[in-house]
């Protein structure tokens, strides 16, 4: 679809965690974006998709129990209404069309990623103990099985909103 012309670049943060949003600590409003130096122009589906993945499970990232990784709905649904509440009216249809899919891609290829560093001796991510960065890839890879279990529910919430 980018090849094609369909999806245009738009100024992305391309890191789009929790831990990159400074709230205030008694009212807990968002204060700013902070992490700016990742901001650059790419796809909107990398910020939604990054937020899908860090947002929706309540796992850690390097959780050794994949009982514990899965995807809460209720937390894409409402994640989904309050992106669109904002980006709807300039988001084209064609980009609306992929956000169900940005999640998985973005989780797809950070565990790709993780896996790699592993197999490459731990030399790009920090790592604290033996074996972080297999868990870390095996997280990722349990929550793009979630995703796709879910995936007719993500669609529906982001016609539904868009």
């Amino acid at each position: 679809a980018q090849a094609k012309g369909e999806l245009p670049q738009r100024i992305t943060h391309n890191d789009t965690k929790i831990d990159n949003v400074l709230l205030d600590q008694n009212t807990d409003e968002v204060l700013c974006i902070v992490d700016l130096d990742t901001v650059m122009p790419g796809l909107i589906h990398y910020d939604f998709g990054d937020m899908v993945r860090t947002l929706t499970s309540p796992a850690d990232e390097d959780e050794r129990d994949l009982d514990k990784v899965t995807m809460r709905m209720e937390f894409f649904d409402a994640l989904a209404k309050g992106y669109l509440s904002e980006a709807n009216d300039f988001l084209s249809k064609a980009e609306k069309g992929y956000l169900a899919q940005a999640g998985k891609v973005i989780t797809f290829q950070l565990g790709v990623r993780f896996l790699t560093d592993h197999l490459n001796g731990d030399t790009y991510f920090r790592v604290h103990r033996e074996g972080q960065n297999l868990d870390r890839a095996r997280v990722q890879f349990k929550l793009v099985e979630c995703m796709l279990e879910n995936e007719e529910a993500m669609k529906a919430t982001i016609a539904k909103l868009g």
